[in-house]
Formats: structure tokens, sequence, C-alpha cells
């Protein structure tokens, strides 16, 4: 018999959602008595319906809103060293059916099994963010396992963010095994190459959902481009290296934009590339005033709308910036808008988006829909794994 404690569904939660692959449980859905709230967070324990039937092996945070989260649907797993390798092994598995070279998204944390869990991997080096209690305790076992079961012989720790604080853990960075590189990583995509600061940057040091949008965007490539919020240079870079003939980035991080020139320099274009560090919104408003125009403009800002109380003000500044962005485009010209904010669902991003364009005075086609990549997939059960959208319009005189 397992020695795991028990936490127990309240009579009116639907244990269903659990049974048919919702990996959340939140604290007012549960029986949260004094022993529940002793447990410690990121203990394992077994979760159970309102009539005591067991339903699965769960992660426990009293201090967190989601106070559980499955880990395996077999109440009687044990969550040790082979139990993470077999779930790496899967991951990974599919990856490297997905791409030659080693650099991608690792885990991409409920939708691959490994809750609150992120990994990418630079090579050999790997970058985790353990965003849950679980993974945070148990990160030590996570590197072990990653070296185990992939040619990596770094792997560092990046504990920050947002994510960590709604857990209640602290924030840390540490080098878990090998040593920390020198200098920013090369990593190629697309036939670009970005600059990633694992040990400085952005999250991991590089955003890799954005790949097959950055190379649905080198298709348009031509002439002018405007890449806002442009961090490492990522829709910028991807255009250059597809025959753009000049680029302009705008972000507010010095870092950033130094990363983006030496990417550039790196792939033989620095001489067509401008970087402007600027706030996008005064940017925007900056080149309008001086009749600046772009064949080709993208705006990927960051999460306007990280959680559903920020929805409405979200939305509002992703209106603002199509309604801003929409007059740079030369006529017959293309405009790209992005929201990594997982409150905002496609529909509402869509209708912003259009409302946006329609108040600068321009009018256009959608013509492509994109989202992350295959190296980010989404748990169907979890709308939150499916964050990403790209929109892609050509827009008239």
């Amino acid at each position: 018999m397992s020695t795991l404690p028990v936490i127990r569904l309240r009579p009116k939660s639907k244990p269903q959602a659990i049974r048919h692959g919702f990996p959340w449980v939140f604290a007012d859905e549960v029986v949260t008595d004094r022993r529940t709230r002793t447990i410690a967070p990121g203990s394992f324990a077994c979760l159970e319906d309102a009539e005591r039937r067991p339903l699965a092996l769960v992660t426990v945070n009293p201090a967190s809103k989601i106070i559980a989260r499955v880990m395996d649907a077999d109440p009687q797993a044990q969550i040790d060293g082979d139990w993470l390798r077999a779930r790496l092994r899967r991951a990974l598995a599919l990856r490297n059916r997905l791409f030659d070279v080693p650099f991608y998204r690792v885990v991409h944390a409920e939708a691959d099994g490994l809750p609150g869990l992120i990994i990418d991997r630079f090579g050999d080096t790997a970058v985790i963010q353990p965003n849950a209690a679980w993974s945070d305790a148990m990160s030590g076992e996570i590197a072990a396992a990653l070296c185990a079961e992939a040619d990596i012989s770094t792997v560092i720790l990046n504990g920050q963010g947002r994510s960590r604080s709604l857990e209640g853990l602290a924030e840390r960075m540490e080098v878990l095994c090998g040593t920390a590189p020198a200098a920013p990583i090369q990593v190629p995509m697309n036939g670009t190459i970005y600059m990633a600061d694992v040990m400085g940057g952005q999250k991991t040091g590089l955003f890799y959902d954005q790949r097959p949008n950055h190379a649905f965007a080198q298709r348009l490539a031509s002439g002018r481009v405007l890449d806002v919020f442009s961090h490492v240079g990522g829709f910028g870079l991807a255009m250059l290296g597809a025959g753009a003939e000049h680029a302009t980035l705008v972000d507010g991080s010095a870092p950033a934009l130094d990363l983006a020139q030496q990417g550039a320099g790196a792939m033989g274009v620095a001489d067509r590339l401008e970087v402007r560090q600027q706030d996008a919104f005064a940017a925007l408003e900056a080149l309008a005033a001086e009749g600046a125009r772009f064949d080709v403009v993208i705006c990927d800002p960051p999460a306007f709308a990280p959680a559903k109380p920020a929805l409405e003000a979200g939305l509002r500044a992703y209106e603002r910036v199509a309604r801003l962005a929409a007059p740079l485009v030369a006529p017959g010209g293309y405009l790209g808008l992005c929201s990594c904010s997982h409150a905002a669902d496609l529909t509402s991003f869509r209708n912003v988006s259009s409302r946006g364009i329609g108040r600068s005075g321009r009018r256009g086609q959608l013509i492509h829909t994109g989202q992350a990549g295959p190296d980010h997939p989404t748990l169907p059960q979890l709308a939150e794994t499916g964050y990403l959208k790209a929109l892609f319009f050509r827009l008239d005189g």
C-alpha cells in the first residue's frame, strides 16, 4: 500500500476532468483540512475523488492556487530517476525526429507530462526552468536524468519569473552540472544565427516558439523590415537572412540588441541592420512622425495579458500596437502581429488586431495564422499550453 498522503476532491468537484486528462486541481476543489495544509510544497500525494477512489498521483503545493498537478495517471507510480528518464526519453524522441541539430525545447511542461518544468537545449548545454515546487526540489535529479538521456554536459537552472512567484518559489540561478558558457551560444535556426545568453538573457536565453513564424516571415522578406519588440532579433535577422535589404530592430533592452548585432555579424549582414533602443510604443509613434514606411512590419510584444485579471487591459494594448504599426506598412506590404498571452484566445486577439488596423485607416487580408512550433506541443485539455498566436496581414493602400 502507498504511504503517500492523500488529498480528496470535494463532493461537488467533477473527477471526470482529471480522468480525461486535465492536469490541474485548484485549491477550492479539494478538502483543505489541517493535514492537507501541512503537506510540504513539492511533495507527492494520491488524489482521490469524493468517494475515496484513487484518481492519480499528484504533486502538491498548498501555497499555490493550483494546489495539485497530475504527475502520473497511475496512483502507485514512483517519481524517481527512472521515472524522470522515461519522460525525458519520450520528449527527446519527438524532438530528435523533428530537428536535425540539437537546438530546441526539450520539455514543454504539462504537454510533455512534466508539469511546471521547462527545458530548452542549446547544443550540449541545457537550461531548465523549474516553475513548480516539485521540479525545483528535484532539480538535481532532473539534471542527472537529462545528462543521462542526452548528449548534454552543462545544465543551468534559471529560477526566475512570474510563474515561480505564483508557486511561492524564490529566485535562484545556478549551474547544476558542467561549466557555464563564457560567451553567448550561437544558435542556428531557419538558416539564421542567433546569440543566446543562457546566463543573463530573458527566460532560458532564446525563444524557440516563434521558429515556424520566423520561417513564414522569411517568405515575405523583401525591401525594408521593421521588427518591434525584437529581443535578440528573431524576425528581423530571419528576414535579413532570407534577402531583405535592411532591417530595423526596436527593443528596450540594450543587451538584447547587442546580441542581435552579434548575430548579424556572425551572419555577415551587420551592414544591413539598424537598432533602436527605445520604448516600442514611443518608437512606433516616432517612426510615423518621421514618415517611415516598411515593406514588412512585425510586432512581437511580451505578454500583455498573462492572466485573466489583465485581459481587458492587455487586449487594449494589442489593439494599440496594431493601430500604431499599420500606418508604417507600405501599400501592399505585410504586418505581423503576435501574442504570447494565454489569457487572450485567438479569436479575441484576432478581433482586436483587426480593429486596430481598421482604426488606423488601413484595410487588409489575413493571410496566415501561426502558432508555436512542434517542440512546444499543446495539451488539448489545457489551453494555457497553446499560448502563442501569430497573425500575418497583407495591407492595401
